[in-house]
């Protein structure tokens, strides 16, 4: 029983993921979930864990929010929150039901969606916070989205959200 015990791994216990109502959409990858019940409601920021969307004043932001909006705008979400940014914001992977069974379970990752649509990019710079599977899920989706040129694959230079704030930063320092 002893040697047993031995090879069971220690596991940290993930939480649960919690299920709220999405109540606001800032941009393509944050939105602004009520969780909780009646009452007792905790309102909360959420970035969506694996992916970066356009900014809003950047080409294709206002598309790529009203994008997210469409997918889960006052929808329940099962949210998996592992961490927190830097700027408070929970970073979640954000599950909902998909629009072919409204009250279905919540298969659809709605981070993997905003991808395949081309409404925003793979953040491989934080990849290594996803799964295996889902690194290869993201990346996929990005390259199949890139090939079909959708969303902002129809331009032929889309610049990253991460460039463009770097030369929004760079700009405001001159």
């Amino acid at each position: 029983m002893l040697l047993a015990t031995l090879l069971i791994p220690a596991c940290v216990v993930a939480a649960e993921p919690r299920t709220c109502l999405v109540v606001g959409v800032s941009d393509g990858d944050t939105i602004t979930a009520r969780c909780g019940a009646a009452g007792n409601y905790e309102q909360i920021k959420v970035r969506f864990n694996g992916i970066d969307a356009p900014e809003k004043r950047q080409p294709l932001g206002q598309r790529s929010k009203e994008a997210l909006s469409d997918l889960v705008y006052m929808k329940d979400a099962a949210l998996d929150c592992p961490k927190t940014d830097r700027y408070g914001r929970s970073v979640c992977k954000v599950m909902v039901a998909p629009a072919s069974a409204p009250r279905g379970p919540k298969t659809l990752d709605a981070g993997l969606a905003m991808v395949t649509v081309g409404m925003a990019w793979w953040y491989r710079a934080y990849a290594r916070e996803q799964t295996p599977q889902e690194r290869g899920q993201y990346e996929f989706a990005e390259v199949e989205a890139r090939a079909k040129h959708v969303g902002l694959w129809r331009d032929a230079e889309p610049v990253a959200p991460w460039d463009w704030r770097k030369a929004q930063r760079e700009a405001a320092a001159h």
